[in-house]
């Protein structure tokens, strides 16, 4: 888990970097450090005037431009008389390409990211049309407190119908503005409305988990050791029937049966091929049989292969996507509907969506999306990132005026001592979360 948000980050921090290194070059800057990490220094090299450097904390990176105020805050150079290689001496326009290296060359990264793995791997859904027909959706804590029921069959989100069910929890579909499920409910259609504030509730793996799934059949795909099932010799596609006398036919079903009452004994029956068995156990101290669902039918599952040239389509579309959601989440921040303490997650929290076993999927599709997030944050208007110096650089081009070293500097500062506090305050909030607080 940890080795791979640090190897997804050194990544990405790399290519950042290399960005504004790569342009500075072109417009002839002396570069004098590139660092992936920040010091101390593990292990560097020089080649000609550049200085590459693996260093020890892995949390971001910086190239070091001549004639440029940045987090070195070195002063005394910008004291002296600007040389024609230094930063500070190049045309504001050469400037700003220079700054936005970093985040030009995050998002071409990220599409790159998104447009690989929709034309390797595709796209795998389960149809709506196949969840309603197969009972619907398992409405779990969090669906219910919205109003969603077991049974229910979602057909529209904010009034479109929809095909991946997946849909449904989608970040862009929980942070939009007013958004609302239509769902046919024994036959007749309603609205169930989104919280404006529910993203903050579903933002992790868990919560997600707690939310809604597709309705599976009680039929067993795999026995636990040591559970009542193995010890009564259950096996993989055996079907349940009934449940102390109660008909079941879904998962949910045989949950809420043994959740309805506390016993000492259980009588169950399930379906072998054509034969039906019963079985009593004692069950005192136990709260369940002992046994995982069968897995969804994946001949149910739609399958979409695309060309490279839909890829190029499809995976620009899902990278700019994410972009689009920062955007949401900011605007809701901004608006109070969620609160930055709920929304905010550091490395901690981002290192638990990549799971403890290795998945290439899933490893750079999060390499994506972070790949994006990075390049967004980026350019916000923050002095001590890209988009603070950026904003300087246009109020330059535009008043054909340069703002003083000394403001810069000072700017600089404000921006450092800034993005510091966050820094703290989004590893306390991650610790937070993870003792639940």
């Amino acid at each position: 888990m940890t080795a791979q948000i640090l190897l997804s980050l050194s990544f990405l921090v790399a290519v950042h970097e290399m960005g504004h290194l790569l342009a500075a070059k072109y417009f002839g800057m002396r570069v004098e450090h590139f660092s992936i990490g920040f010091p101390p220094k593990i292990w560097s090299f020089k080649k000609g005037e550049t200085e590459y450097a693996i260093s020890a904390i892995p949390l971001g990176g910086f190239v070091k431009i001549s004639g440029m105020i940045d987090e070195s805050l070195d002063t005394e150079t910008m004291k002296q008389e600007p040389q024609p290689w230094e930063f500070r001496s190049k045309p504001a326009w050469q400037r700003m390409i220079v700054m936005l290296g970093g985040i030009i060359v995050n998002v071409i990264v990220g599409i790159i990211i998104f447009v690989s793995l929709t034309f390797i791997f595709g796209e795998e859904y389960i149809p709506t049309k196949e969840v309603n027909k197969n009972g619907g959706i398992w409405a779990h804590e969090l669906a219910e407190k919205i109003g969603l029921k077991t049974g229910d069959q979602i057909i529209k989100i904010n009034g479109q119908t929809f095909e991946d069910f997946q849909q449904v929890i989608k970040p862009e579909v929980l942070l939009s503005q007013n958004g609302y499920y239509t769902i046919l409910r024994d036959g007749k259609e309603l609205t169930v409305k989104i919280p404006a504030d529910f993203i903050e509730t579903i933002n992790s793996k868990e919560a997600a988990g707690n939310f809604i799934s597709p309705r599976y059949l009680a039929i067993i795909g795999d026995v636990q050791k040591g559970s009542i099932a193995n010890r009564v010799g259950l096996q993989p596609n055996d079907e349940f029937v009934q449940i102390d006398g109660v008909p079941v036919k879904y998962q949910d079903e045989v949950k809420k049966v043994l959740r309805s009452k506390k016993r000492d004994s259980l009588s169950f029956q399930v379906k072998r091929g054509s034969e039906v068995l019963s079985f009593k156990e004692y069950f005192k101290n136990d709260s369940t049989i002992g046994f995982l669902p069968k897995e969804w039918d994946k001949s149910k599952l739609a399958t979409i292969n695309y060309s490279l040239g839909e890829s190029i389509s499809v995976g620009t579309t899902r990278a700019f996507g994410v972009v689009f959601v920062q955007l949401q989440a900011f605007k809701k921040i901004f608006s109070g509907d969620i609160s930055v303490r709920k929304s905010l997650s550091g490395p901690i929290g981002i290192a638990k969506a990549y799971g403890g076993t290795w998945d290439w999927f899933r490893f750079w599709s999060l390499t994506g999306l972070l790949s994006m997030v990075l390049a967004f944050m980026n350019l916000l208007p923050i002095p001590a990132l890209d988009g603070g110096h950026v904003v300087f650089l246009a109020y330059e081009m535009i008043s054909r005026s340069k703002p003083s070293d000394k403001f810069l500097e000072t700017a600089q500062k404000v921006g450092m001592v800034f993005l510091l506090v966050l820094m703290v305050f989004i590893f306390g909030n991650d610790i937070l979360k993870l003792f639940g607080l």
